[in-house]
This record gives C-alpha cells, structure tokens and sequence, in this order.
C-alpha cells in the first residue's frame, strides 16, 4: 500500500473510531454512568415512555436537576429520588418513599402505579419537553390558578373549598400555582376512593399555602395547609400522595 493511501485508509479508521466514540449513551449509560458496548440507540435526557398497558408518561433527567416524570393525562409533576436497589437496579422514589422507576443495568425501565404495584415494562418512545410548572407570571395568574384548583377540588368533594397564600415572592408564584394543582389532585384521589372518604372530606374548607421548609402537608381544623420550599424548585412542594396522607389522616 502506498503511502498515501496508508495515510487515507488510517483517517478514514480515526474517522469510523472517533464517530462511534461520539456516539451518544444509552439509557444504561446515562442512569448508571457505566460504559456500555451496545451503544445502538441514545435515549434523550428528556424522553417519552409508554408502558406495555398503553399509558404514556415523560422522564426528565436533565443535567443539574432532580429525575422528575410526569404522567401525559395528569398535570402533577413527580420528583423522584434514586436508591440503589438489589442486584445493581435503580429505584426512583417519590418523596413518600414509593417506588414508582426501576431502571436495571440491561436497560430495562419499570413502572409502577397504584393499580400495578407488581410494576409494567416501559418502552423508549420518543424526545420530550423539558418538565415545567405551568407559568405563572402575576397575582391575578395566581388567582386564576387557585380558582381552577378549588373548583376541581369542590367538584370531587361536592362541597366548596377556597384556596389561600399570604405574602407570595413573585419568583415562587408558579411553584405556589402548581401546588395548588397538586393539591386538588391530592382532593380528587380521596374523594374516587368512594362515598366514606368523601364524606370524609365534608370537614374541610379551606386551603392555605404558604413559603416553608421542609415541604409538608398538615391539617388544622377545617383548613389543609401547605409548605413550600422555592429553593428546591419542584421539589419544593409535597406530592399529591402526600397531600393525600394527610388529609385522609383525620
């Protein structure tokens, strides 16, 4: 072989070795950090899954932030924490400690919901969105946030509830506006448990958020009041599972 195409044929070998090593990771990869030789496919930091059963949910692992999901008919926003688990899995947790992700070093991803507790494979589907509460931008947004919460509150428990927050800062308005969501999430998982727990709801009449830490969800007399922590972003607000614990509590 001349020269020249000793020296084509080893820039063509760089070429081929340095396009594979650019490649970017799997989901193994990028959930694990470890190096991985099957590398045919990336999946997005912010993608797309659909269980076996057809129900679609986002997975956001955006660099820098928390892991969140969200499931596409749900407004609620999750943030998860990741445990290792047995034989070298990754469970992601929410912050009532349920497992709701598990990710195995093969690649596997699974899902579990109240209704699957036993867990369903979850398949790549597609880039997504970045997870975002919705924007709130001023106290009459706030407002209107809060109404829709109430309303689709007082539709599940039959009764009116209102909706308060005291000394709001401006860069927490979407957080405190996605509580708000989250709680009346939290009021229509209570209420679809049947007539006793609706029932059981018939005491309370009011909702009061406020800036605290750490996140938490209590119940004083008639009122459910909320902590929320700005500084930890989506993280900063209890989950709707949380909510929920405590108003059925009482």
């Amino acid at each position: 072989m001349g020269g020249a195409a000793a020296t084509l044929a080893a820039a063509a070998l760089a070429c081929v070795a340095g396009s594979a090593a650019a490649q970017p990771m799997s989901l193994r990869d990028q959930l694990f950090g470890a190096p991985s030789d099957e590398r045919a496919f990336s999946i997005p930091t912010v993608a797309r899954f659909q269980t076996e059963l057809g129900e679609p949910f986002v997975l956001d692992r955006s660099p820098g932030r928390q892991v969140f999901m969200k499931f596409e008919a749900s407004p609620e926003i999750w943030a998860l924490d990741p445990t290792p688990g047995p034989r070298g899995d990754m469970i992601y947790k929410n912050d009532m400690g349920e497992p709701m992700l598990r990710s195995t070093r093969l690649g596997g991803l699974t899902l579990f919901t109240q209704d699957h507790s036993g867990g369903v494979a979850a398949a790549f589907v597609g880039q997504a969105s970045l997870l975002r509460p919705a924007p709130v931008f001023s106290p009459g947004a706030l407002l209107q946030a809060f109404a829709q919460a109430s309303e689709r509150a007082a539709r599940a428990m039959r009764h009116p509830i209102s909706f308060e927050a005291e000394d709001v800062p401006l860069t927490a308005m979407a957080l405190i506006g996605d509580t708000a969501t989250v709680t009346a999430e939290a009021f229509s998982e209570v209420a679809g448990r049947g007539d006793r727990a609706r029932q059981m709801l018939e005491r309370f009449s009011k909702v009061r958020i406020g800036i605290g830490a750490p996140p938490s969800a209590k119940v004083s007399g008639q009122t459910v009041r909320i902590a929320v922590d700005p500084d930890r972003g989506l993280a900063g607000r209890p989950s709707s599972h949380r909510i929920a614990a405590a108003i059925s509590r009482h």
